[in-house]
């Protein structure tokens, strides 16, 4: 699985808000704070609304919030907004899959791979991968 920058984008606002709670954080801080692009990281937010894993409120005071508890919110359901699953057997290594037992092999291997970074992804949520974030600014 190759994380997109959109989706690196949207863990880090993922976990800008769960730190923040309840009070709403702003593109522009966000993106200050983390040397992004405003323009890019406001389209990534803008998706997270969409697909309802946020919530943003326009106006002073205005900004985005996440749309339920952190402790319900997996990295894996954040990064799905941006990225395709593999489909299983599908050939990684470019030019036309062969059909010999190497493939199979290969294939299979990947296919491992990537149900175990998805299950891992789908084991840690936001309020976990903060909490860690916070152990280690604290060090």
């Amino acid at each position: 699985m190759t994380i997109t920058k959109s989706s690196r984008y949207a863990l880090y606002a993922a976990l800008e808000m769960s730190v923040a709670g309840d009070e709403p954080v702003t593109v522009s801080g966000m993106a200050q704070r983390h040397g992004m692009s405003r323009t890019a990281l406001a389209k990534v937010l803008q998706q997270l609304v969409r697909a309802g894993l946020a919530v943003g409120a326009r106006g002073v005071g205005g900004g985005y919030r996440l749309a339920r508890p952190a402790s319900t919110l997996t990295v894996l359901e954040v990064i799905s907004v941006f990225e395709r699953p593999r489909v299983p057997g599908q050939a990684l290594l470019g030019g036309r899959p062969g059909s010999g037992s190497v493939d199979a092999a290969l294939r299979r291997l990947f296919d491992e791979v990537d149900e175990l970074v998805r299950g891992t992804f789908a084991s840690v949520t936001v309020e976990t991968l903060a909490r860690t974030a916070a152990r280690e600014a604290s060090r």
